[in-house]
């Protein structure tokens, strides 16, 4: 099962850049960050689901273009997006 409407409303909450904000980059990253961590504690449990792994290895990707543009654009709104999430070290 993904991720509840209340977790995505609440994800959208904190990463919100302005009222009515649903799709900005950082809204977009932390979404596919929780589904992403959703996905992989599935795959610890269910190591056959090569078709969920597929998946996951789409929303990695995904991910990984968001934030290549983020760090194009806004260099400081992505420094502070990871640094939220933990993505990098």
């Amino acid at each position: 099962m993904s991720i509840t409407a209340e977790t995505k409303n609440q994800i959208v909450e904190e990463h919100k850049r302005h009222d009515g904000d649903t799709g900005s980059a950082e809204v977009q990253v932390a979404l596919l960050t929780a589904r992403i961590n959703h996905l992989s504690e599935h795959l610890k449990t269910h190591k056959k689901d090569h078709a969920s792994r597929r998946g996951l290895l789409k929303m990695v990707g995904q991910r990984s273009s968001l934030l290549k543009y983020l760090s194009k654009r806004a260099p400081q709104r992505y420094q502070q997006l990871i640094q939220k999430l933990g993505l990098r070290k």
